[in-house]
């Protein structure tokens, strides 16, 4: 059970909540709303925040006043607090039941435990007002600790979660501190679920936050990409996220759209199948090979998403035998059945590419067969089948291989528009559909073209005046005539761009893929330089600002850390074969990915190198590019490309073999404790 202070309450950023007890305590601004500021408004800074509420640091703004807080909570009882305010500090013990002042001047009685609250300067009672600054030290009555201790536990707390933190600098700038504060500052306690979620943004399912819920909402692609940004951060952690939607799945195995505590299910429509990618995806990137990967989160999620593929099939065929979102009547339901509604499962909900279309109610789908689902679910197949074969279940991964390459087929041949030299999506009568997203750059995620037709078709989508320019990927071409730099009419979105980015990859299109995740850095950088932000869109004209509510742009939503994650893979990217290590042309470095391994550091330099847990597993001159790298406790292997030397490390005490590389791809393999005589030959 989760136990100990954090920042749980998703009506309070201000503020730390212990369980099981419920206590809270609330930190504000004397003479303004307690709490009055969102993220939207009033959010100065976000410091560190480590999962489990040992630390956590942030800075606001409310009723003209700025208040700092350091908070250090954790699984124990314990709490140490450091609030400093421009006009005081006001400390609310707020929803402590039944709770009462004593006569023992500093202890509170909440049910049947006497609590320790000792500030700094004397107070009493459950409203407290400090100028300037105040020390607080909350603990059940007995602990050794006092207000006096508040300064140098924080000090050492900081330190503590500093040190494993994922961290990047250089041309990655804060990227890994900006992701992962983007999804620990949005955990929070559900109490009528009994648990802790963590919804892609705390203020968009709180209506007391300006939300559209009551306390908690989760929605299925936005938990998996949650889940994916997660991963650089904890993998347990992770995990968790990854199982929060799938006990919601329906009898027949669609994952909704959305559940929440006030608005229920919806029960009509689902959401793009990204799980079995991402959890893939996540897999892949939490460990150096099978032996050290979080096979619990494979185990634990599979039986769901291969529910949640085979649904589709089922519910959603629509013309010309393709999937078409849809949705499905629900008695109770009038909005069910309807254009909007289908609309919404696609995720896009005001894309040009659905303005012409209509609703069958004979098939319960639009009456336009949609690239982007059809390419998911073929990646879906694709990513299903590879867990599949992990666990052992052969026969399975072998049905969705042979599903996956017969939809391929009949996908490319109706969908590819030769006059357009593209996929489009296909109308109800036969024709191809003329509107332009980065949905139409998911066949490359699903494998459907050859290598030469996937590089003509990003040469002609990433024009400047299409897909391309600067920022690059809005979510409606340029040149669409629905095109609006608004919401999913333009605006840049970061799974949108993850998946367009990885069909890239898929094709090794580096010349292609390495300009638009640097301008993609470039924007969420400069969100987070600025205002501190990790945006649910980002805009996609220059100098528009983003913040207004109207703007529809929730400024601190996790799905926004898939930037960063991109950029991540600039120097480091888990594929299907290995790692990819590669030094990403500019002074960067990438620390503390939490691995089954240990943590991994790259660091981009005058060469490139990964170490683990601090030992150097290869050092590489910038223009060596390393693929396929696996290691286990008994061999390494890998290919090295491009040119120059590269130093590796065998498992064991072996000592670093030096390799030259001279620009044709070079496997290499390295046995545990390995000696070579350096001069360049190994077993391959």
């Amino acid at each position: 059970m989760t136990t100990g202070w954090n920042t749980w309450d998703v009506t309070t950023h201000t503020g730390m909540v212990h369980l099981p007890s419920g206590l809270r305590i609330r930190f504000g601004v004397p003479g303004a709303p307690l709490d009055g500021f969102t993220w939207r408004d009033g959010l100065v800074r976000l410091g560190h925040h480590s999962v489990d509420g040992e630390y956590a640091e942030v800075t606001v703004e409310a009723g003209g006043g700025r208040l700092h807080l350091v908070m250090a909570g954790g699984p124990g009882d314990e709490l140490y607090v450091r609030a400093e305010g421009s006009k005081g500090v006001l400390v609310v013990l707020d929803g402590w039941h039944g709770a009462r002042v004593t006569a023992d001047g500093g202890l509170v009685r909440a049910g049947d435990t006497l609590w320790q609250v000792d500030a700094s300067t004397p107070a009493e009672g459950l409203e407290l007002e400090f100028a300037g600054e105040a020390d607080l030290y909350v603990a059940p009555h007995g602990a050794p600790g006092n207000a006096r201790d508040v300064g140098q536990e924080l000090a050492r707390r900081r330190a503590q979660a500093e040190r494993t933190a994922p961290r990047s600098g250089g041309w990655l700038g804060e990227a890994a501190s900006a992701a992962t504060r983007a999804v620990t500052w949005n955990t929070i306690y559900a109490p009528d679920l009994g648990r802790v979620l963590t919804p892609t943004s705390r203020d968009f399912v709180s209506a007391q936050r300006k939300g559209f819920y009551g306390t908690w909402a989760l929605h299925a692609w936005d938990t998996f990409f949650t889940g994916l940004v997660a991963s650089t951060v904890d993998r347990d952690y992770a995990r968790e996220i990854f199982g929060q939607i799938l006990p919601f799945a329906d009898a027949s195995g669609m994952i909704p759209n959305r559940v929440s505590d006030e608005r229920g299910t919806t029960a009509d429509r689902s959401q793009p199948p990204v799980g079995a990618l991402t959890v893939h995806k996540a897999y892949l990137a939490g460990g150096l090979s099978d032996d050290t990967r979080d096979r619990a989160l494979l185990a634990g999620t599979f039986p769901a998403l291969l529910a949640w593929h085979d649904w589709w099939p089922g519910a959603r065929r629509g013309p010309h035998g393709l999937l078409t979102w849809g949705s499905d009547p629900v008695a109770d339901d009038p909005e069910s059945a309807t254009l909007d509604r289908a609309k919404r499962e696609s995720g896009l909900d005001d894309s040009p590419m659905y303005d012409d279309v209509a609703y069958d109610p004979a098939t319960r789908t639009m009456n336009l067969t949609d690239v982007g689902l059809v390419a998911l679910h073929i990646a879906d197949a694709d990513a299903l089948a590879a867990i599949a074969g992990v666990l052992g279940k052969h026969d399975v991964a072998q049905r969705l291989r042979d599903e996956a390459a017969a939809a391929r087929e009949s996908a490319d041949a109706l969908l590819w528009d030769p006059g357009r030299g593209g996929y489009r999506n296909l109308r109800a009568d036969g024709t191809h559909d003329p509107h332009v997203s980065p949905t139409l750059l998911y066949p490359l995620l699903a494998a459907m073209p050859d290598a030469g037709r996937a590089a003509d078709l990003a040469a002609r989508l990433l024009r400047p005046e299409t897909l391309g320019g600067d920022p690059p990927l809005p979510s409606a071409a340029r040149d669409d005539p629905g095109y609006a730099a608004t919401y999913w009419r333009g605006r840049i979105w970061a799974p949108m761009a993850f998946l367009a980015i990885e069909g890239l990859r898929r094709y090794e299109l580096t010349e292609a893929s390495r300009p638009l995740v640097g301008a993609l850095l470039r924007l969420f950088l400069a969100e987070w330089d600025r205002h501190s932000h990790v945006r649910e869109n980002y805009p996609a004209t220059s100098g528009e600002d983003v913040r207004a509510f109207q703007a529809r742009s929730d400024g601190l939503m996790a799905w926004g850390g898939l930037l960063a994650y991109l950029a991540y893979g600039e120097l480091a990217d888990a594929r299907q074969d290995g790692w990819r290590f590669a030094h990403p042309g500019e002074p960067a470095e990438l620390a503390n990915l939490p691995l089954g391994d240990g943590l991994l550091t790259v660091t981009a330099g005058d060469r490139l190198t990964v170490t683990l847990d601090g030992r150097m597993l290869l050092d590489a001159a910038p223009g060596v590019v390393v693929t396929a790298y696996r290691r286990t406790a008994e061999e390494v292997t890998g290919i090295a490309h491009g040119s120059g030397d590269l130093l590796l490390s065998p498992p064991g005490a072996g000592e670093p073999v030096r390799v030259a590389v001279t620009g044709e791809p070079r496997p290499f393999r390295l046995h545990r404790d390995d000696r070579h005589d350096n001069d360049g030959g190994m077993p391959a």
